[in-house]
């Protein structure tokens, strides 16, 4: 029954892998980026996209506005797939298009800062000025590779030459929301000090906290899932039909989103009832209820009726593909052996570093997350230059990201810009391992 017993342990790695997920990654961070790609495929024109990163666009342009895109936009990795759906479905190039895919996990800031603290300054440096220039370079040679296709998209796109003018309610209303996404994820003291201190009148019972406890779970976490459970239905019962109009249903969902991202914010002690109020519940209240003021009074129901059918469609699209992958990431990571890494990774060869790109697929962290993982693999005896194989490739070709990216782009599209990131990756740590590396 020993089989028995490994598949159960398996099982219970992504089941556990899963909950975490669920309860720390997607409320302040993935919940906005669905509403985020909803609405840019609702609101802004796709004449305002194609202006800028259209496969018309000058090079010199779209690609640098792609980075910076990218690294102003993504605080994780997941966050970004259905922000890259969004934009390429707008008509984006592929190319600028990948560049922003690329660059916005690669490179977000308090990871860097992250990576230098607890690693190096050489490889946080490296990690920054590679990510940019992978992104841009794979972004030419996926709009290369795939030419003939970008140039009958560039012939339609002379359909959208003509420029257009925006509502500021539009640009008002996308920068809130961006704000959301930043206040919910973005450690400074202004939002991470609590200002208020709640004590509940009720006390948990001692089996509910040895189960959380067993899970990997705080109360918050656990709670926070169950109100994900709550807007999955409300949203079928009143996204499933919009088209038919706003229902109470789609009220209940829109509020219950609201009012998930806002608990999702405020800190608590695991296995107590003592609530702090910080920096970021506040600044995330008054964000929730400046949108909806601004949303309420320019834009008319059919305008809210599609920015609500595009994000549910980018939902149904991207989020069970993401549920699998964690799972899978989850049970892989039972799968490894910690003395493996020293065996295979202890040396800076191409094997090694090969190695290195290997474990960011099937030992997916989310940002920040992998950096102590990559301290672990550095104690653990990781040559420097695989170990930023390692963080090259992590935050890029995770399972989840793999299948996802097949969804939107296709097999022949995700198989290149898979091995495309898998060979830079590996080659930039060998070298970086080789010359740089002290």
């Amino acid at each position: 029954m020993d089989w028995f017993s490994t598949l159960q342990s398996l099982l219970w790695s992504g089941w556990v892998s899963l909950l975490d997920y669920l309860a720390a990654h997607v409320l302040l961070c993935l919940l906005p980026a669905f509403i985020i790609a909803g609405y840019m495929s609702a609101m802004i024109p796709k004449e305002a996209i194609t202006r800028y990163l259209g496969p018309k666009a000058p090079k010199w342009i779209s690609y640098p506005a792609a980075a910076f895109g990218g690294f102003i936009l993504a605080v994780c990795s997941c966050t970004i797939l259905p922000l890259f759906a969004g934009i390429w479905k707008r008509g984006a190039g592929l190319g600028p298009a990948v560049t922003f895919l690329f660059v916005g996990p690669a490179i977000n800031i308090l990871a860097l800062t992250y990576t230098g603290a607890a690693i190096g300054f050489d490889i946080a440096l490296a990690r920054l000025i590679l990510s940019i220039f992978f992104g841009i370079v794979i972004g030419l040679l996926m709009a290369w590779i795939f030419r003939r296709e970008e140039s009958a998209i560039a012939a339609n796109a002379d359909l959208f030459a003509t420029e257009v003018k925006v509502r500021p309610a539009v640009w008002v209303t996308f920068g809130l929301l961006i704000a959301i996404l930043i206040a919910g994820t973005l450690q400074i003291p202004a939002l991470t000090n609590v200002y208020v201190t709640l004590h509940l009148p009720w006390q948990i019972p001692s089996g509910l906290l040895t189960a959380l406890t067993q899970a990997n779970l705080t109360l918050q976490g656990a709670t926070l899932i169950g109100l994900l459970v709550i807007i999955a239905f409300l949203a079928w019962k009143g996204f499933e039909s919009i088209f038919d109009g706003i229902s109470g249903w789609t009220v209940a969902a829109v509020i219950a989103i609201a009012m998930t991202i806002l608990l999702a914010a405020p800190l608590t002690q695991s296995g107590s009832l003592i609530i702090g109020l910080n920096g970021r519940f506040f600044a995330i209240f008054i964000l929730l209820v400046a949108t909806g003021w601004v949303a309420a009074r320019a834009f008319d129901q059919d305008d809210l009726i599609n920015w609500i059918a595009e994000t549910w469609k980018f939902v149904k699209q991207i989020f069970p593909l993401l549920i699998v992958g964690v799972f899978l990431a989850g049970i892989a990571k039972g799968l490894i052996p910690e003395a493996w890494v020293r065996a295979v990774a202890g040396q800076n060869t191409l094997w090694a570093n090969l190695a290195g790109v290997l474990f960011g697929v099937f030992m997916y962290f989310p940002t920040l997350v992998e950096v102590p993982v990559a301290r672990m693999f550095l104690d653990l005896g990781m040559a420097r230059g695989p170990l930023l194989a390692y963080l090259l490739a992590d935050p890029e070709l995770s399972l989840q990201s793999i299948l996802v990216l097949n969804g939107v782009m296709g097999r022949k599209k995700t198989a290149t810009y898979v091995t495309l990131v898998a060979i830079l990756s590996t080659l930039a740590g060998y070298l970086f391992g080789a010359f740089l590396a002290h």
